[in-house]
């Protein structure tokens, strides 16, 4: 495993990792905590250039380069900014408080977070944090999980069917038992 001290070296390396994420370059697949997360077109590309020199501003102009060809006719500051957001929430990231993409002001963006390289894939057991320190993966909620949020749902449509129910019996009751007379 390689730091940023070996960031040249680090570039020509298979795999990435930064806090609980893993990109696997020559598959072009990000993972979050040994889970694969769709993250595909320029909100990848974006994320590959600015790792590539993290640490340094990359300007505007250059990502408009990376992620448009000459012959793209898009207004392209409002889509570096849509791409650039894009990216921050699927890292979970804020400009208020960065974690791993510093917005420079008239400049551009920085990738903040310390990078480690590796030709074999990290271990999923545990991530490095932001921060640096080992911590384990949080879970995904169990499916059991899930159901248990449907039981709400259900018991007030219980309820509605039981009230219906209970209405047709006792209007049924009344009319067999006082007769077609009785003025419901």
């Amino acid at each position: 495993m390689e730091t940023d001290s070996n960031a040249g070296l680090g570039q020509s390396r298979r795999y990435i990792r930064f806090g609980p994420f893993q990109i696997d370059q020559q598959r072009q697949q990000v993972s979050r905590g040994g889970t694969r997360v769709k993250l595909r077109g320029k909100a990848y590309q974006a994320l590959l250039a600015l790792i590539a020199k993290r640490g340094q501003v990359v300007t505007r102009e250059e990502l408009k380069r990376t992620l448009w060809s000459s012959d793209t006719h898009v207004n392209f500051d409002a889509n570096v900014n849509m791409t650039v957001n894009k990216l921050r929430q699927f890292l979970g990231d804020s400009t208020e408080r960065p974690v791993y993409i510093e917005t420079i002001p008239r400049k551009g963006y920085s990738f903040v977070l310390k990078l480690e390289y590796a030709n074999q894939p990290f271990p999923q057991s545990s991530f490095a944090s932001p921060a640096g320190t080992e911590q384990d993966i949080p879970q995904e909620p169990e499916k059991s999980g899930m159901k248990s949020d449907r039981w709400p749902t259900l018991e007030v449509i219980a309820l509605i069917l039981a009230g219906i129910l209970l209405g047709a019996g006792i209007a049924t009751f009344l009319i067999a038992r006082f007769g077609p007379s009785l003025r419901l």
